[in-house]
């Protein structure tokens, strides 16, 4: 069985994809231009651009080799019909806490995690707390800054308005 960790959405995966195109088409050409560029001018030891240019030539292979190896292990999970009404991998939840503040997070898997954009990862507390829930249920939450009460206002596998 698979790794939860190792799921995605098909958005998130889709940003990981676009991510490495970047880095090889647009990137790393400009960088390698400048790193030529920098050669030419002679002494290597002393030329900053030269320098930094193959160190960030360095950093990029390494992020292109991390990003093929996970999305070769990455598992696409797109919801099915038989989720609605329940949270699982991918729902958008609205939550309201016990102040009556409303927020929106996705669950999603960690790889595309981004909590000030309302995408909190699967493995979080409030993430494990939600799974298998459904509207008006209530969760509690052992979060490392204290417990947290929320209730569950709506589910859906589409962005909530």
């Amino acid at each position: 069985m698979k790794d939860i960790s190792d799921y995605i959405t098909p958005e998130g995966m889709q940003r990981l994809q676009d991510e490495a195109e970047q880095l090889w088409k647009v990137e790393r050409p400009r960088i390698a231009r400048g790193v030529q560029e920098a050669a030419a001018e002679g002494d290597r030891s002393e030329n900053a651009e030269y320098i930094y240019g193959k160190r960030r030539l360095a950093e990029i292979d390494r992020r292109l080799r991390f990003l093929a190896d996970r999305i070769e292990k990455l598992t696409v999970i797109v919801a099915s019909p038989e989720q609605e009404g329940r949270v699982f991998f991918g729902a958008w939840v609205r939550l309201e806490d016990d102040d009556g503040e409303e927020v929106v997070y996705r669950i999603v898997g960690p790889d595309e995690t981004d909590v000030p954009a309302g995408r909190i990862s699967i493995d979080s507390p409030v993430g494990r707390a939600l799974i298998g829930k459904q509207v008006d249920d209530e969760v509690t939450v052992r979060r490392p800054k204290g417990e947290a009460s929320y209730c569950i206002l709506e589910i859906g596998y589409r962005p909530l308005g």
